[in-house]
């Protein structure tokens, strides 16, 4: 925290870090290129000088160490450089080269205002794993105000904004002098040897007569940033005639925590479209942190950068929607929905919703005759839970049609079209239970597949929707609404109308084009497939609760425990759990006499019941732990947001218990809007609380060894939205916890 006059601001670190730039050139090559930037720069107007502090070379001249003194004239308002005092920033740079290990490391941080505004940035020049010809290039850098004269925000943003722009720039600078090199005949460089003399130092700089700045990281060459086995594998697949990379394989996340799993930027421009530096930074970090906490398998990258997208690369709020998304579809197994989930013949005959073909930018066209939907038959038919089953395998769907038309078109293609024919909509379907069965739908969409919906085309609106759209808008999320074009009566087949959006030729013949159209044309549904309240609360509850999850709560003072009773020693104990909420301490324990019955949590000094998840206690009050019982694990801290697999095999017949045990609570929430769930919860119970889902198994050795990976690396695994399956070797330890 900083304080000026009586306000008191809140520092924050910005980082950023790239993703990797490639350099189709040899490292040797990039390097002399590297040299011509020195002394100064006329590509980078503010580097206005440079000076050589420190030189020293091995003397065999493998290694080369420099350290220069840079000038950078900041585009500041000339008032603040009046009130700061400067004219020029001056920042350190070393660079170590270490020509036998092929290498450039460079270390820079700001000199000017160094007690004020600390600056650091790390860059690396390597050669590429899988083609010894090209050259990496990686960069991550920090930005920490401690305090400026009060403009601390205003000075953040010029850093952020101009090391943007010299980020933006680097690969070009590097590629300036590279054809500058070719132009004058040298296209090869040879590699150092141990025969080889040493190099002569660069040309001596000196630097010109220049006060000192504002705070600017230096300028260095090229982005960098972590990347994944498909992006890894672009860099030896085929090449476009002008040297382009062009991935031919699927979209695949490599093994998590693999130190090649890196995003490269061809592969980010080719799958996931342009993106700001700021904004690659964003979802390479974030990645990474999935890779830390979901080890293993994880999100593709499209499906993490909606999410970022729609929380504007807010990147702790992204997480936390993304979390809650992603334990969602653990819980309710919608990974194996497209090959679980067989619709009723009632939805075949009466719900009228089908994909048809594409719109013009490529993106998978989904149809929805509305208008012509007995929404309030296929309601009491199949009741809210089958229905929204329905609606959820139709995004998977869309999820994979998105994917496939990125490969078939060549360019990023991560949400669908679609349009919604409203003729025939009336009184009808504005039936509550319908409504209220739509309001649900869209709230589960709208949580779990943000940024999925690229335009929505609304015709032959009635006097009616106004009314409709009166009820459902404001559950749909404002970037959401911005894509929604509605046109009354045949405003459609004019000027600005569907033919802007749908090729002509697959304009369905509904709507006066030629192409037929797949779509049911639905009708009421007969009142004989109508179900009992009884029989749709039944099903629901069967959908609703059809996981081989559980859910639990746990409170300051009342932890949650599972009994598991092992009859042979060596038998295999495994557990799968999500922390939904706060950040708990997993134990196991070990006792040879069985606890009491299990006590549904009174909650202690709670004194009420929890809502949203069972609470058991089994360990007894009395009981004294090394006498009564013992630990056979040492204790896991979870944060909020983690996913942990484990195993122990078991040394003793006896009872085990499994005991999640609070720890603390989040420090902030992603959205200033509470939903009703949370504060009813609030209401009810203490703030002390966290929550788990988790699963458990017993298997015999024999079978956990001869069957299952071990889980010293596991993982969630996300089936539809990763489509690897890793593996790691088997443990030879009696046990193992692993995030």
């Amino acid at each position: 925290m900083t304080v000026v006059g009586a306000i008191v601001i809140p520092t924050m670190v910005q980082k950023y870090q790239s993703p990797v730039r490639v350099y189709k050139h040899p490292f040797e090559l990039v390097m002399a290129a590297y040299e011509r930037r020195f002394p100064t720069c006329h590509l980078i107007p503010m580097f206005v000088a440079s000076d050589i502090v420190d030189e020293e070379a091995s003397e065999d001249g493998s290694t080369h160490k420099i350290e220069r003194r840079c000038a950078l004239d900041v585009d500041a308002p000339r008032l603040l450089k009046r009130i700061a005092g400067v004219d020029y920033v001056y920042f350190i740079q070393r660079n170590t080269l270490n020509r036998k290990e092929r290498t450039l490391h460079i270390e820079s941080h700001n000199e000017t205002f160094s007690n004020r505004v600390i600056i650091h940035e790390t860059c690396c020049y390597s050669v590429h794993p899988e083609n010894e010809d090209w050259t990496c290039f990686e960069q991550t850098a920090s930005l920490d105000i401690k305090s400026f004269f009060g403009f601390e925000s205003t000075v953040e943003k010029i850093a952020m904004k101009q090391y943007a722009s010299s980020i933006k720039k680097g690969k070009e600078i590097i590629e300036f002098y590279l054809k500058e090199l070719e132009d004058e005949g040298i296209t090869h460089v040879p590699r150092w040897t141990t025969s080889s003399l040493p190099l002569p130092p660069p040309r001596p700089t000196s630097l010109t007569t220049s006060p000192p700045v504002l705070p600017k990281p230096p300028v260095t060459p090229a982005i960098a940033i972590p990347l994944p086995a498909d992006a890894k594998n672009s860099a030896t697949q085929d090449g476009n005639k002008d040297g382009s990379v062009v991935q031919t394989d699927s979209l695949t996340e490599n093994q998590a925590g693999t130190p090649e799993d890196k995003l490269d930027a061809d592969y980010i421009k080719r799958y996931l479209g342009d993106l700001t530096p700021l904004q690659e930074s964003c979802l390479i970090r974030l990645r990474q942190w999935l890779q830390e906490t979901h080890k293993g398998k994880i999100p593709k990258d499209e499906h993490i950068l909606r999410f970022l997208r729609a929380r504007d690369f807010n990147m702790d709020k992204a997480r936390e929607i993304l979390c809650q998304s992603l334990t969602w579809r653990k819980q309710h197994q919608v990974d194996y929905l497209l090959e679980t989930w067989t619709s009723p013949q009632v939805l075949h005959d009466y719900y009228t919703g089908g994909w048809h073909h594409h719109d013009r930018d490529g993106r998978p066209l989904y149809i929805l005759r509305l208008g012509q939907m007995d929404t309030k038959g296929l309601v009491r038919a199949l009741g809210e839970e089958s229905l929204l089953r329905h609606v959820l395998s139709i995004n998977e769907e869309g999820l994979r049609r998105c994917e496939e038309n990125t490969k078939v078109f060549g360019r990023p293609i991560s949400c669908w079209t679609c349009l919604v024919d409203l003729e025939g909509l009336n009184m009808r379907h504005l039936w509550r239970p319908g409504v209220k069965a739509l309001l649900r739908i869209i709230e589960v969409v709208e949580a779990n597949y943000p940024e999925t919906l690229g335009r929505l085309l609304i015709l032959r609106a009635p006097r009616v929707f106004p009314v409709l759209w009166t009820l459902v808008s404001p559950f749909i999320d404002e970037n959401t609404r911005k894509k929604f074009l509605i046109y009354a009566g045949n405003d459609y087949q004019g000027p600005g109308g569907l033919v802007d959006y749908i090729d002509k030729e697959i304009i369905p013949d509904f709507l006066g084009g030629e192409c037929m159209c797949e779509v049911p044309e639905g009708g009421l549904v007969p009142k004989s497939m109508y179900r009992t309240p009884e029989e749709l609360e039944n099903e629901d509850v069967r959908l609703w609760t059809e996981t081989i999850y559980q859910s639990a709560s746990i409170f300051k003072g009342a932890p949650h425990e599972l009994l598991i009773e092992i009859i042979d020693a060596s038998s295999v104990i495994t557990w799968d759990f999500d922390v939904c909420k706060g950040d708990v301490v997993f134990n196991i324990y070990h006792s040879k006499r069985a606890p009491q019955p299990p006590r549904k949590d009174p909650l202690g000094a709670h004194g009420i019941t929890s809502p949203g998840g069972n609470n058991v206690q089994l360990i007894d009050k009395s009981w004294t732990l090394g006498q009564d019982y013992s630990m056979v694990e040492s204790p896991l801290t979870c944060k909020e947001g983690e996913s942990v697999q484990g195993s122990h095999i078991t040394r003793w017949p006896g009872f085990y218990i499994l005991q999640w045990k609070f720890h603390s609570m989040p420090a902030c929430s992603a959205t200033n809007l509470p939903r009703v769930d949370d504060v009813l919860a609030t209401l009810q119970v203490s703030s002390h609380k966290c929550k788990v889902m988790y699963y458990t198994e017993v298997l015999g050795s024999e079978d956990f060894r001869g069957s299952m990976t071990s889980l010293e690396s596991s993982h969630s695994g996300f089936s539809q939205l990763s489509a690897a399956t890793t593996s790691s070797s088997q443990s030879q330890s009696s046990s193992m916890i692993s995030r």
